[in-house]
């Protein structure tokens, strides 16, 4: 399963500042629980798929894990040993950009002591600190 997008407008893309906090995906909708990161960065589509492998080996059938974020932002680089200028190098691999703030994974259907086991194996594949979140309760 090959994270990347069908199509984008441009295919090489500048490198940006990750700034601020998340305003958006920022509390679990989905699921019971979630991981959410603390700290900005890119995570690139094979640490996402990393983490969906890693969860479903140790969630039963009846829980289900929903991934948050997708990796939009091509990442390009130039050949080794290639002189200076000729232009911008090939894409390399895709990421998605996270905030701070931002719920990357969510699971529904299982307890908690399962849904901490579960996103502690995920955590591991992250490059960025990541915590265990909550579904606000509502009366």
């Amino acid at each position: 399963m090959r994270l990347m997008p069908k199509r984008v407008k441009f295919r090489k893309s500048q490198r940006q500042k990750i700034k601020g906090n998340a305003t958006r995906c920022n509390t679990v909708a989905f699921g019971d629980f979630g991981l959410q990161s603390l700290e900005p960065g890119w995570i690139t589509a094979q640490q996402l798929e990393a983490g969906r492998v890693s969860a479903s080996q140790c969630l039963p059938r009846e829980g289900k894990l929903t991934i948050r974020v997708f990796p939009h932002k091509s990442v390009s680089s130039k050949p080794i040993e290639t002189r200076m200028g000729k232009g911008k190098g090939e894409p390399e691999f895709w990421v998605a950009v996270v905030k701070p703030g931002t719920v990357m994974y969510e699971i529904s259907g299982v307890g908690e002591d399962v849904a901490k086991h579960t996103f502690n194996r995920i955590a591991h594949k992250m490059p960025v600190k990541v915590r265990f979140v909550q579904r606000r309760k509502t009366i």
